[in-house]
């Protein structure tokens, strides 16, 4: 590297910093002012740590260092720069969420505690539930058994949080109405339409696979039926492993930028798929998925009785598969192709929070649907996602596996 380019890249890394800096201390000064705004004394905050979280906010963690109230010794912030005219809003529905969750019972709560928001300052001040490990943690560690433990923990959490937020839309999109935040239920339904009726041309012209008239129907047929359903319950919709803190209470879920009112077997899909929008998702022990997927049913089957119904259950579960390899398959295959070479249009990352590139993953999903199907008895459906699964392979991966994760190696 040149003596200019040396200096040109220090430059830069010293203005990030600074950046870094100046958006901390924006932060730790909102939080503040809300908190005193609240309370209706001076709170001042100290000790700022950068979490460095994975979306727009600055999220920090900070030490009550002067309160004339009894307020947790941490708290954690969250501060959001200001939204993008006509775009959806994570602040809102961050805020809506929490908000909605801290007015249950502790019990019932999923996540953190909501101690103070404002929506001009555009900042969350939120109970600190400490340096736990995150489930993508316990999965790259070295502990099967406790990863399994993660994983199952965090599958009757998420049946929980749905049981305890079905029949509150209502209240959900009464609150986005006050906060001002855009519909990402109707954003998702228009991607999924777009999705169903771009993906069968796309795959015919990339993969040479013909989308047979039947199977064009069973997946317009899909789309509907996730939209329609009536197993409507507040979704975190970003499920990625590191999003969820593995604590002495269980699963708890941190990231509700996306966050809506949406069909539950979407994320009970999730878990069967596995890990469908999480970066780099490898694989799970034989059986896992089977048993994460039972610990959810058995959490929401008293709020949906006829969840416990195998075959309403197993068409549900195969329409979120199908919705969920559609969608992705959709927006990666651009990526895919050009990664390989060839055209087909820019890739799709900002429309779903999809962030694996990887096909040998998309390849494996497309198999794993093509068993499910199979064993649900609808085998045209199997026969189509067999092909997809062989000719992606063929075309990008080479085979049809993933490698475990780290914990069950």
């Amino acid at each position: 590297m040149s003596v200019e380019s040396t200096a040109e890249k220090l430059a830069f890394d010293n203005a990030d910093s600074a950046a870094i800096v100046e958006a901390i201390a924006a932060a730790v000064a909102a939080g503040e002012a809300v908190l005193s705004s609240r309370f209706g004394a001076t709170i001042n905050l100290d000790g700022a740590e950068d979490l460095a979280g994975s979306g727009p906010a600055t999220v920090v963690r900070v030490r009550v260092a002067a309160s004339p109230f009894s307020l947790p010794r941490t708290l954690v912030i969250k501060h959001y720069p200001a939204a993008a005219p006509g775009d959806w809003d994570p602040f809102a529905h961050e805020a809506v969420a929490y908000q909605l969750f801290t007015a249950l019972a502790e019990d019932e709560r999923r996540c953190p505690e909501l101690i103070a928001q404002d929506a001009t300052k555009r900042v969350i001040v939120l109970e600190d539930l400490g340096r736990a490990a995150t489930v993508e943690d316990k999965l790259l560690g070295s502990d099967a058994r406790g990863a399994e433990g993660a994983l199952l923990s965090w599958a009757r959490s998420l049946g929980q949080l749905h049981a305890s937020t079905a029949g509150r839309e209502a209240d959900f999109d009464a609150l986005m109405r006050r906060f001002g935040g855009g519909d990402v239920v109707s954003g998702l339904a228009s991607t999924v339409e777009l999705a169903c009726g771009e993906l069968p041309s796309v795959l015919d012209e990339v993969l040479g696979v013909p989308t047979p008239d039947p199977i064009r129907v069973l997946i317009s047929r899909a789309g509907a039926r996730v939209e329609a359903a009536p197993y409507r319950a507040l979704s975190p919709v970003d499920l990625a492993p590191d999003n969820n803190l593995v604590t002495n209470a269980g699963v708890r879920f941190l990231d509700f930028e996306r966050g809506c009112v949406r069909n539950a077997l979407l994320d009970a899909a999730y878990l069967r798929m596995p890990l469908a929008s999480s970066a780099g998702a490898l694989a799970l022990p034989a059986g896992m998925t089977e048993a994460m997927v039972a610990s959810w049913r058995a959490e929401v089957t008293e709020v949906w009785p006829d969840l416990a119904n195998d075959s309403l259950f197993g068409s549900g579960m195969l329409d979120g598969q199908l919705v969920w390899l559609v969608l992705s398959t959709w927006q990666l295959l651009p990526e895919l192709v050009a990664t390989h070479g060839g055209v087909a249009g820019p890739p799709r990352t900002e429309l779903l929070p999809f962030s694996s590139s990887d096909a040998e993953a998309l390849a494996a999903r497309w198999a794993r649907l093509a068993t499910d199907a199979g064993q649900a008895g609808v085998h045209e459906l199997a026969d189509y996602a067999s092909e997809l699964a062989n000719q992606l392979a063929r075309r990008f991966a080479q085979r049809i596996e993933v490698e475990p994760y780290l914990a069950f190696r």
